[in-house]
Protein backbone atom coordinates (compact mmCIF):
# COMPACT_ATOMS: atom_id res chain seq x y z
CA UNK A 1 0.00 0.00 0.00
CA UNK A 2 3.11 2.40 0.46
CA UNK A 3 4.75 1.70 -2.70
CA UNK A 4 1.29 2.39 -4.45
CA UNK A 5 0.30 5.75 -2.77
CA UNK A 6 4.35 7.16 -3.18
CA UNK A 7 3.29 6.16 -7.09
CA UNK A 8 -0.03 7.66 -7.43
CA UNK A 9 1.68 10.54 -5.56
CA UNK A 10 4.59 10.53 -8.23
CA UNK A 11 2.00 10.61 -10.96
CA UNK A 12 -0.42 12.86 -10.00
CA UNK A 13 2.68 15.31 -8.91
CA UNK A 14 4.08 14.78 -12.43
CA UNK A 15 1.15 15.98 -14.13
CA UNK A 16 0.39 18.81 -11.44
CA UNK A 17 3.89 20.27 -12.68
CA UNK A 18 2.64 19.79 -16.30
CA UNK A 19 0.39 22.46 -15.55
CA UNK A 20 1.65 25.17 -13.19
CA UNK A 21 1.17 28.07 -14.64
CA UNK A 22 4.61 30.33 -15.65
CA UNK A 23 5.20 33.73 -14.34
CA UNK A 24 7.52 36.37 -13.20
CA UNK A 25 4.66 37.59 -10.76
CA UNK A 26 1.63 36.33 -9.16
CA UNK A 27 -1.57 37.07 -11.23
CA UNK A 28 -3.15 39.93 -9.78
CA UNK A 29 -6.20 41.97 -12.00
CA UNK A 30 -6.68 45.14 -10.39
CA UNK A 31 -10.30 46.88 -12.22
CA UNK A 32 -8.67 49.90 -13.92
CA UNK A 33 -10.10 51.53 -16.76
CA UNK A 34 -7.79 54.05 -18.91
CA UNK A 35 -9.94 56.94 -20.82
CA UNK A 36 -8.42 58.71 -23.57
CA UNK A 37 -9.47 62.15 -25.30
CA UNK A 38 -7.74 63.64 -27.60
CA UNK A 39 -8.02 67.76 -29.04
CA UNK A 40 -5.37 68.45 -31.89
CA UNK A 41 -3.60 71.55 -30.84
CA UNK A 42 -5.28 72.38 -27.74
CA UNK A 43 -2.86 73.39 -24.97
CA UNK A 44 -2.32 71.29 -21.66
CA UNK A 45 -4.24 73.60 -19.48
CA UNK A 46 -7.00 73.56 -21.94
CA UNK A 47 -6.84 70.29 -22.24
CA UNK A 48 -7.58 69.62 -17.99
CA UNK A 49 -10.07 72.76 -18.03
CA UNK A 50 -12.17 72.10 -21.21
CA UNK A 51 -11.56 67.97 -21.68
CA UNK A 52 -10.29 66.06 -18.24
CA UNK A 53 -12.64 68.35 -15.80
CA UNK A 54 -15.83 67.80 -17.44
CA UNK A 55 -15.26 63.53 -17.90
CA UNK A 56 -14.09 63.17 -13.98
CA UNK A 57 -17.02 65.80 -12.93
CA UNK A 58 -19.57 63.06 -14.55
CA UNK A 59 -17.59 59.75 -13.46
CA UNK A 60 -17.31 61.15 -9.67
CA UNK A 61 -20.98 59.89 -9.83
CA UNK A 62 -19.65 56.11 -10.56
CA UNK A 63 -19.54 53.96 -7.05
CA UNK A 64 -16.61 51.95 -6.38
CA UNK A 65 -13.47 54.14 -7.78
CA UNK A 66 -10.82 54.20 -5.09
CA UNK A 67 -8.62 56.50 -6.97
CA UNK A 68 -8.76 59.02 -10.10
CA UNK A 69 -5.61 60.34 -11.86
CA UNK A 70 -5.68 62.22 -14.84
CA UNK A 71 -2.61 63.66 -17.14
CA UNK A 72 -3.08 66.55 -19.82
CA UNK A 73 -0.79 67.07 -22.87
CA UNK A 74 -0.86 69.14 -25.75
CA UNK A 75 -3.76 67.64 -27.58
CA UNK A 76 -3.97 64.73 -25.11
CA UNK A 77 -5.53 64.08 -22.06
CA UNK A 78 -5.41 60.45 -19.90
CA UNK A 79 -7.56 59.72 -17.74
CA UNK A 80 -6.87 56.40 -15.15
CA UNK A 81 -9.44 55.24 -12.67
CA UNK A 82 -8.85 52.12 -10.72
CA UNK A 83 -12.01 50.31 -8.92
CA UNK A 84 -12.47 48.28 -5.94
CA UNK A 85 -10.81 44.71 -6.32
CA UNK A 86 -14.38 43.52 -5.27
CA UNK A 87 -16.28 45.33 -8.62
CA UNK A 88 -16.80 43.65 -11.88
CA UNK A 89 -14.07 45.16 -14.45
CA UNK A 90 -17.44 44.51 -17.01
CA UNK A 91 -19.82 46.08 -14.84
CA UNK A 92 -17.73 49.05 -14.50
CA UNK A 93 -16.44 49.49 -18.11
CA UNK A 94 -20.38 49.92 -18.61
CA UNK A 95 -20.49 52.57 -15.89
CA UNK A 96 -17.77 54.54 -17.87
CA UNK A 97 -19.44 54.13 -21.43
CA UNK A 98 -22.52 55.79 -19.68
CA UNK A 99 -20.71 58.36 -18.06
CA UNK A 100 -18.96 59.38 -21.43
CA UNK A 101 -21.70 59.55 -23.25
CA UNK A 102 -23.21 61.90 -20.89
CA UNK A 103 -19.94 63.59 -20.32
CA UNK A 104 -19.79 64.41 -24.40
CA UNK A 105 -22.28 67.01 -24.91
CA UNK A 106 -19.84 69.32 -22.10
CA UNK A 107 -17.19 68.96 -24.46
CA UNK A 108 -16.34 71.56 -27.00
CA UNK A 109 -17.38 70.86 -30.13
CA UNK A 110 -14.16 71.37 -32.11
CA UNK A 111 -13.56 67.26 -30.86
CA UNK A 112 -14.35 65.42 -33.54
CA UNK A 113 -13.10 61.94 -32.29
CA UNK A 114 -15.20 61.25 -29.19
CA UNK A 115 -13.26 60.05 -25.62
CA UNK A 116 -12.86 56.50 -25.69
CA UNK A 117 -11.92 53.70 -22.74
CA UNK A 118 -9.91 50.63 -22.41
CA UNK A 119 -9.72 48.04 -19.71
CA UNK A 120 -5.84 47.40 -18.36
CA UNK A 121 -4.42 45.73 -15.94
CA UNK A 122 -1.64 48.52 -14.22
CA UNK A 123 0.09 45.11 -12.87
CA UNK A 124 0.54 43.83 -15.97
CA UNK A 125 3.66 44.66 -17.70
CA UNK A 126 4.56 43.94 -21.75
CA UNK A 127 6.82 40.47 -21.70
CA UNK A 128 8.92 41.06 -25.26
CA UNK A 129 9.96 44.19 -26.83
CA UNK A 130 10.32 44.37 -30.42
CA UNK A 131 12.43 47.14 -31.83
CA UNK A 132 12.42 48.31 -35.81
CA UNK A 133 14.81 50.16 -37.55
CA UNK A 134 16.01 51.28 -41.08
CA UNK A 135 18.72 53.27 -41.92
CA UNK A 136 16.74 53.90 -45.63
CA UNK A 137 13.28 54.25 -45.44
CA UNK A 138 11.78 57.07 -43.53
CA UNK A 139 10.61 56.02 -40.47
CA UNK A 140 6.48 56.81 -41.28
CA UNK A 141 7.55 53.87 -43.40
CA UNK A 142 8.67 51.63 -40.56
CA UNK A 143 5.67 52.77 -38.40
CA UNK A 144 3.39 51.02 -41.46
CA UNK A 145 5.13 48.25 -41.51
CA UNK A 146 4.92 47.80 -37.41
CA UNK A 147 1.33 48.46 -37.22
CA UNK A 148 0.03 47.36 -40.27
CA UNK A 149 2.11 43.95 -40.79
CA UNK A 150 3.16 42.87 -37.81
CA UNK A 151 1.18 43.97 -34.73
CA UNK A 152 -2.20 42.55 -36.49
CA UNK A 153 -0.73 39.36 -36.76
CA UNK A 154 1.11 39.25 -33.49
CA UNK A 155 -2.17 40.08 -31.87
CA UNK A 156 -4.02 37.09 -33.02
CA UNK A 157 -1.88 34.56 -31.33
CA UNK A 158 -3.07 32.61 -28.21
CA UNK A 159 -2.33 34.27 -25.31
CA UNK A 160 -1.39 37.59 -26.61
CA UNK A 161 -4.17 40.56 -25.18
CA UNK A 162 -2.58 42.93 -27.55
CA UNK A 163 0.44 44.70 -28.84
CA UNK A 164 1.31 48.18 -28.19
CA UNK A 165 3.43 50.42 -30.04
CA UNK A 166 5.88 52.60 -28.86
CA UNK A 167 6.91 55.96 -31.13
CA UNK A 168 4.09 55.89 -33.51
CA UNK A 169 5.36 58.03 -36.60
CA UNK A 170 2.37 58.23 -38.61
CA UNK A 171 3.27 59.95 -41.98
CA UNK A 172 1.49 63.16 -42.69
CA UNK A 173 1.73 66.35 -44.44
CA UNK A 174 2.54 69.91 -42.61
CA UNK A 175 1.80 72.79 -43.57
CA UNK A 176 4.00 75.51 -41.70
CA UNK A 177 2.76 79.04 -42.52
CA UNK A 178 4.71 82.14 -43.09
CA UNK A 179 3.21 84.92 -40.75
CA UNK A 180 4.58 87.59 -42.90
CA UNK A 181 3.84 86.17 -46.79
CA UNK A 182 0.34 85.33 -45.37
CA UNK A 183 -0.26 88.34 -44.06
CA UNK A 184 0.59 90.12 -47.38
CA UNK A 185 -1.89 88.54 -49.12
CA UNK A 186 -4.37 88.83 -46.23
CA UNK A 187 -4.71 85.63 -45.74
CA UNK A 188 -5.39 84.40 -42.08
CA UNK A 189 -4.60 80.69 -40.67
CA UNK A 190 -8.42 79.94 -40.54
CA UNK A 191 -8.26 80.62 -43.93
CA UNK A 192 -5.73 78.10 -44.90
CA UNK A 193 -7.09 75.62 -42.49
CA UNK A 194 -10.34 75.44 -44.28
CA UNK A 195 -8.57 74.94 -47.89
CA UNK A 196 -6.88 72.38 -46.66
CA UNK A 197 -9.47 71.19 -45.16
CA UNK A 198 -11.73 71.34 -48.28
CA UNK A 199 -8.75 70.16 -50.49
CA UNK A 200 -8.43 66.84 -48.33
CA UNK A 201 -12.15 65.91 -48.62
CA UNK A 202 -13.24 62.26 -49.63
CA UNK A 203 -17.36 63.60 -49.14
CA UNK A 204 -18.73 62.96 -52.30
CA UNK A 205 -19.14 66.17 -54.66
CA UNK A 206 -22.55 65.86 -55.81
CA UNK A 207 -24.99 63.49 -58.07
CA UNK A 208 -26.14 63.54 -61.49
CA UNK A 209 -29.46 62.32 -61.93
CA UNK A 210 -30.82 60.76 -65.11
CA UNK A 211 -33.92 59.20 -66.72
CA UNK A 212 -32.16 55.45 -66.13
CA UNK A 213 -29.56 55.45 -63.45
CA UNK A 214 -28.21 58.12 -60.94
CA UNK A 215 -24.58 58.51 -60.27
CA UNK A 216 -22.58 59.82 -57.55
CA UNK A 217 -19.66 61.91 -58.32
CA UNK A 218 -16.50 61.90 -56.21
CA UNK A 219 -13.78 64.15 -55.86
CA UNK A 220 -9.44 62.66 -56.09
CA UNK A 221 -9.08 64.87 -53.35
CA UNK A 222 -7.22 62.16 -50.98
CA UNK A 223 -3.48 63.94 -51.60
CA UNK A 224 -0.63 61.82 -50.19
CA UNK A 225 2.70 64.34 -51.36
CA UNK A 226 3.35 67.04 -50.16
CA UNK A 227 3.57 69.06 -54.02
CA UNK A 228 0.46 68.59 -54.64
CA UNK A 229 -0.57 70.88 -51.49
CA UNK A 230 1.95 73.20 -52.93
CA UNK A 231 -0.53 73.74 -55.69
CA UNK A 232 -4.10 74.14 -53.51
CA UNK A 233 -5.32 77.44 -53.95
CA UNK A 234 -5.33 79.14 -50.82
CA UNK A 235 -7.26 82.51 -52.21
CA UNK A 236 -7.87 84.99 -54.42
CA UNK A 237 -6.54 88.22 -54.30
CA UNK A 238 -7.42 91.03 -57.22
CA UNK A 239 -8.52 87.77 -59.68
CA UNK A 240 -4.88 86.17 -59.19
CA UNK A 241 -4.79 83.00 -57.49
CA UNK A 242 -2.43 82.68 -54.17
CA UNK A 243 -1.23 79.30 -54.10
CA UNK A 244 -0.68 77.61 -50.76
CA UNK A 245 3.32 77.19 -51.62
CA UNK A 246 3.53 81.15 -51.43
CA UNK A 247 2.34 81.35 -47.81
CA UNK A 248 3.08 77.81 -46.19
CA UNK A 249 6.04 75.64 -45.98
CA UNK A 250 4.43 72.32 -47.52
CA UNK A 251 6.78 69.07 -46.15
CA UNK A 252 6.04 65.49 -45.37
CA UNK A 253 6.86 64.81 -42.30
CA UNK A 254 4.61 62.85 -39.29
CA UNK A 255 2.02 63.54 -37.27
CA UNK A 256 3.71 64.07 -33.93
CA UNK A 257 6.91 65.42 -33.92
CA UNK A 258 7.59 65.75 -30.12
CA UNK A 259 7.47 61.93 -29.15
CA UNK A 260 10.24 59.07 -30.44
CA UNK A 261 11.37 56.27 -29.70
CA UNK A 262 15.55 55.36 -29.35
CA UNK A 263 17.21 52.24 -29.54
CA UNK A 264 20.97 52.60 -29.94
CA UNK A 265 20.77 55.84 -30.18
CA UNK A 266 18.62 55.45 -33.04
CA UNK A 267 15.26 56.48 -33.56
CA UNK A 268 12.73 53.61 -33.48
CA UNK A 269 9.49 52.08 -33.33
CA UNK A 270 9.27 49.50 -30.71
CA UNK A 271 6.29 46.99 -30.39
CA UNK A 272 5.24 45.66 -27.28
CA UNK A 273 3.72 42.50 -26.72
CA UNK A 274 1.66 41.85 -23.69
CA UNK A 275 -0.16 38.87 -22.41
CA UNK A 276 -3.18 37.40 -21.06
CA UNK A 277 -3.27 36.82 -17.57
CA UNK A 278 -4.06 33.43 -17.25
CA UNK A 279 -1.58 33.20 -20.35
CA UNK A 280 2.26 31.17 -19.43
CA UNK A 281 4.89 33.69 -19.90
CA UNK A 282 7.60 31.16 -21.80
CA UNK A 283 4.88 29.92 -24.07
CA UNK A 284 3.67 33.41 -25.14
CA UNK A 285 7.26 34.47 -25.74
CA UNK A 286 8.26 30.78 -27.76
CA UNK A 287 4.93 31.25 -30.08
CA UNK A 288 6.33 34.43 -31.00
CA UNK A 289 10.26 33.68 -31.78
CA UNK A 290 8.92 30.70 -33.70
CA UNK A 291 7.23 33.21 -36.07
CA UNK A 292 9.66 35.81 -36.53
CA UNK A 293 11.57 34.26 -39.25
CA UNK A 294 8.05 34.42 -41.11
CA UNK A 295 7.51 37.93 -40.03
CA UNK A 296 10.75 39.05 -41.35
CA UNK A 297 10.14 38.04 -44.79
CA UNK A 298 6.81 39.86 -44.65
CA UNK A 299 8.39 43.09 -44.24
CA UNK A 300 11.73 44.45 -46.41
CA UNK A 301 15.61 43.89 -46.19
CA UNK A 302 15.99 47.44 -44.96
CA UNK A 303 13.93 47.21 -41.84
CA UNK A 304 15.95 46.19 -39.18
CA UNK A 305 13.90 43.73 -36.51
CA UNK A 306 15.91 42.72 -33.17
CA UNK A 307 14.54 41.74 -30.19
CA UNK A 308 14.35 44.45 -27.34
CA UNK A 309 14.00 42.59 -24.38
CA UNK A 310 12.55 39.39 -23.17
CA UNK A 311 11.07 39.24 -19.92
CA UNK A 312 10.98 35.45 -20.41
CA UNK A 313 14.58 35.17 -20.12
CA UNK A 314 14.44 35.48 -16.24
CA UNK A 315 11.42 33.40 -16.00
CA UNK A 316 13.37 30.75 -17.00
CA UNK A 317 16.30 30.72 -15.09
CA UNK A 318 14.41 30.53 -12.46
CA UNK A 319 12.42 27.75 -13.16
CA UNK A 320 15.72 26.27 -14.02
CA UNK A 321 17.05 27.22 -10.83
CA UNK A 322 13.81 25.29 -9.14
CA UNK A 323 14.32 22.14 -11.31
CA UNK A 324 17.88 22.00 -9.96
CA UNK A 325 17.11 22.52 -6.49
CA UNK A 326 13.91 19.92 -7.09
CA UNK A 327 16.35 17.18 -7.47
CA UNK A 328 18.80 17.50 -5.86
CA UNK A 329 16.51 17.75 -2.99
CA UNK A 330 14.95 14.47 -4.34
CA UNK A 331 18.57 13.28 -4.68
CA UNK A 332 19.28 13.51 -0.81
CA UNK A 333 15.95 12.35 0.14
CA UNK A 334 16.93 8.88 -1.72
CA UNK A 335 20.17 8.73 -0.24
CA UNK A 336 19.34 9.74 3.60
CA UNK A 337 16.50 6.53 2.87
CA UNK A 338 19.46 4.03 1.52
CA UNK A 339 21.79 4.93 4.34
CA UNK A 340 19.13 4.28 6.61
CA UNK A 341 17.88 0.80 4.98
CA UNK A 342 21.21 -0.41 3.39
CA UNK A 343 19.42 -1.88 0.36
CA UNK A 344 18.46 -0.47 -3.47
CA UNK A 345 15.77 -2.74 -3.53
CA UNK A 346 14.28 -1.90 0.02
CA UNK A 347 14.83 2.21 -0.86
CA UNK A 348 12.67 1.45 -3.80
CA UNK A 349 10.13 -0.45 -2.90
CA UNK A 350 10.30 1.51 0.78
CA UNK A 351 10.77 -2.01 3.27
CA UNK A 352 12.94 -1.66 6.46
CA UNK A 353 15.10 -5.09 7.00
CA UNK A 354 15.31 -4.28 10.81
CA UNK A 355 11.58 -4.06 11.27
CA UNK A 356 11.59 -7.69 12.55
CA UNK A 357 13.16 -6.21 15.64
CA UNK A 358 10.93 -3.81 16.10
CA UNK A 359 7.15 -4.16 17.71
CA UNK A 360 4.71 -4.34 14.53
CA UNK A 361 3.47 -1.07 15.28
CA UNK A 362 6.93 0.47 15.63
CA UNK A 363 7.77 -1.11 11.94
CA UNK A 364 4.72 0.51 10.33
CA UNK A 365 5.77 3.40 11.51
CA UNK A 366 8.70 3.75 9.67
CA UNK A 367 7.33 2.06 6.69
CA UNK A 368 4.70 5.36 6.65
CA UNK A 369 7.19 7.99 7.55
CA UNK A 370 9.56 7.78 4.62
CA UNK A 371 7.10 8.05 1.82
CA UNK A 372 6.00 11.37 3.68
CA UNK A 373 8.96 12.73 3.55
CA UNK A 374 9.48 12.01 0.11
Amino acid sequence: MTTLVSAALIVFGFFAYQLLSVAALPAVEFPTVEITATLTGAAPETMAASVAGPIERQLSTIAGITSMTSVSSLGRSSIIIQFDLNRNIDGAALDVQTALTVAQRRLPVEMTQPPFFRKVNPGDFPILFISLISATLPLSAVDDYGEITLAQQISQLPGIAQVGVYGQQKFAIRVQVDPIAAAAHGISLEDVRTVVSKANSNTSSGNINGVRQNTALHATAAMMKAADYRNVVAAYRNGIPVKLGEVAKVIESVENTKTSSLFNDEQAVILAIQRQPAANTVKVVDSVMERLPSYRSQIPAAVKMEVLMDRSVSIRESVADVQKTLMISISLVVLVIFLFLRSVLATIFQRSRYRSHLSPPAARCICLAIPLTI
